[in-house]
């Protein structure tokens, strides 16, 4: 064996760049007194009758495999929670998979759809996984840049001008991570009209339908026509504050489903028994409980905003999800500079927003997924580092806890 154990190791891997969000959370993480706005993590616990599900399944004894999609109870009640909340009909036996999170839910969709080569459309900024599980499966990624002028919302003509002979799908992500972008009907119908004129597919990451808070969310394949182009993908980390759990849901046509799941049969086998049990639960008696964290961030989104504004800070208000995206050009100073240096003078953690893309340049990640007094908090601690910057608040002298 030589001693250069780099040699051995895939130019694949080689070329993979460690996650920008995490490098920061691991800062934070050997820091006392640090507010992380770095992560994006529900601050609630999973609630009590879904951790409960669980336990019992354990304790009746419920440790076997799983069918390698999940368990067929499951995949009905997601079948009626799809159909229910977003209009969309999936046979429950054959066009869904029960998967370890979402982002595994993703990584099926490139593995069965993509060959060398074939490039795949990201709109940016984008969650930072994106990219990597396109070159992972062989495939392309192009980026779609989008801009604050636009709130971040991409256009038809965007998309278009992005498309050559290779294009073979596109991802879209509404409510965004990190810009909380969230699409109408109407825009998602505009697009559409691109996505069929060109024969592309869609990979729809649907994770943040549970937190919309201004219109209501629709799914990509309720689109006409999108149906039969669209791979769904859902999970319960983040309206259902289940992210540790990682589970995930993928539902598409019977023929997608077919080639994902025999990707799944020999990479995981199936998601964890006893999980499965407590997401049966989620779906069937939680939902009042998603309503309520979901007007909790709500709250706490327009104090964020509003205060992000005041300080001196360009924030456009989110429509989803639970982050702000705010420009930090006022400062001079890049993503990464600021963050950085507001981590290690105020320590308050923020991911730089270069880090989902080019775009996001000049911008950081906020997620306000944190108590109201840790927000007020964190806001306090970076008015202090503006001013330092010579940044001085504009509409009000200091913080306010208006929500």
């Amino acid at each position: 064996m030589k001693n250069d154990v780099a040699h051995y190791i895939s130019q694949t891997a080689k070329e993979l760049q460690p996650s920008g969000i995490r490098k920061f959370f691991d800062l934070a993480a050997g820091m006392k007194d640090v507010i992380s706005l770095g992560v994006g993590e529900p601050d609630f616990i999973t609630p009590w009758n879904i951790r409960e599900a669980a336990i019992l399944s354990l304790e009746q004894g419920f440790t076997s495999y799983t069918a390698n999609a999940g368990l067929l109870e499951l995949r009905e009640e997601i079948s009626a929670y799809l159909g229910t909340r977003f209009g969309v009909s999936y046979n429950a036996k054959n066009q869904i998979i029960v998967t370890v999170g979402a982002s595994q839910a993703i990584d099926l969709a490139f593995r069965a759809i993509l060959n060398q080569g074939d490039e795949v459309l990201i709109v940016e900024p984008a969650f930072v996984s994106y990219a990597p599980l396109v070159s992972l499966a062989g495939g392309k990624p192009i980026a779609v840049s989008t801009s604050a002028e636009n709130g971040f919302k991409v256009t038809p003509e965007q998309i278009e001008q992005a498309i050559t002979e290779k294009t073979k799908a596109i991802l879209l992500c509404f409510p965004n991570n990190p810009t909380g972008t969230s699409l109408n009907k109407a825009e998602l119908m505009e697009i559409a009209k691109i996505i069929e004129k060109h024969d592309l597919l869609v990979v729809s990451d649907e994770i943040y339908a549970e937190l919309s808070y201004d219109e209501t969310f629709t799914s990509f394949a309720a689109i006409p026509g999108m149906y039969e182009r669209t791979i769904l993908i859902n999970g319960f980390s983040k309206g259902f504050a289940m992210t540790g759990w990682r589970l995930g849901m993928l539902a598409a046509p019977k023929e997608f489903v077919e080639a994902m799941l025999k990707i799944f049969q020999y990479t995981t086998l199936c998601a964890p028994t006893m999980l499965q049990y407590g997401a049966i639960e989620a779906l069937r008696n939680t939902y009042h409980e998603v309503e309520s964290m979901q007007r909790s961030y709500r709250r706490r989104r327009n104090y964020v905003v509003q205060t992000l504004n005041n300080i001196g800070l360009d924030c456009h208000t989110p429509g989803g999800a639970f982050y702000v995206f705010p420009s930090i050009r006022a400062t001079g100073l890049t993503s990464e500079q600021f963050a950085e240096e507001l981590l290690m003078q105020e320590k308050v953690a923020v991911v730089p927003g270069n880090v989902f893309g080019e775009c996001g340049e000049g911008y950081i990640r906020c997620s306000y997924a944190t108590s109201m007094s840790q927000l007020q908090e964190a806001l306090k601690r970076m008015q202090r580092f503006l001013e330092t910057k010579g940044i001085m608040p504009r509409a009000v002298t200091g913080i306010t806890s208006q929500v």
